[in-house]
């Protein structure tokens, strides 16, 4: 066993008194999600070399990121894949088991509904709409309930996270209704700002506005227009990682 595995996993990784900066929080969030793929791909060590690169910052960026999770890697070993997931799992409190509800199966709720989210540490445990048409049906092995029962369903269903995709008219109000019935999480597609009071977490997400400033940035930079350069996919990508014999990643 190495040497980081043999660190506790349990107990105070959210209780840790040195604060993490919120960008530090955002790029754990990366980390993760190619230490899952690794994990998938049954690579069981990682070169923090690779796994920067794999994440698009610095080796030095992550060193320090990674430092708020207390021991996670060996020099001239690397970092143990499956623990240090599970370590940023804890610190991001992945692994409580989170309940989520989504409110309004339009296409984006629909698309919602059917991802993944348990390879996240997500579970989707119910599905509300106001369309007639909709209560009923099933998406991805759930009914569709009235919204109507969305208070009683939070109860219920001991939901922790809700989200809502429904027209911008209807988000506040369905935003109170989750907090009636003890969400204290919300992820809002609405446009503008969901507001709620100082003890629920609220993150909204304008989907419009992102592409506004995505189209500003383009302009700026000069990516946009006739004389610009084309980028294809290839261009974009991260950069690729060898993956060797034993299962460990090296740097390309």
């Amino acid at each position: 066993m190495s040497e980081e595995q043999r660190v506790p996993v349990v107990g105070n990784l959210r209780s840790r008194t040195r604060p993490i900066p919120q960008a530090t929080v955002t790029r754990l969030a990366t980390y993760l999600r190619v230490l899952a793929s690794l994990d998938e791909d049954g690579v069981t060590t990682v070169s923090s070399e690779a796994l920067a690169s794999a994440a698009g910052v610095g080796s030095a960026t992550l060193r320090e990121d990674l430092s708020f999770l207390g021991p996670t890697g060996v020099r001239g070993v690397g970092y143990d894949v499956r623990f240090v997931r599970t370590r940023i799992e804890a610190t991001l409190g992945l692994d409580v088991g989170h309940r989520v509800v989504l409110v309004g199966l339009g296409y984006l709720g629909s698309a919602l509904a059917s991802y993944r989210l348990d390879r996240l540490g997500f579970t989707t445990v119910g599905l509300f709409d106001s369309d007639e048409s909709r209560v009923g049906t099933v998406v991805d092995r759930l009914v569709v309930r009235p919204v109507s029962e969305l208070v009683a369903g939070c109860r219920e269903l001991d939901a922790t996270v809700g989200v809502i995709a429904t027209p911008d008219a209807s988000a506040q109000a369905v935003a109170d209704e989750l907090i009636k019935g003890g969400v204290r999480s919300i992820l809002s597609f609405a446009q503008g700002d969901v507001l709620v009071p100082p003890h629920v977490e609220v993150k909204n997400i304008d989907l419009a506005l992102e592409l506004q400033v995505l189209s500003f940035n383009s302009v700026r930079n000069g990516l946009v227009g006739a004389q610009s350069p084309r980028l294809g996919r290839a261009a974009c990508a991260p950069q690729p990682v060898s993956i060797s014999r034993n299962g460990s990643v090296i740097a390309p």
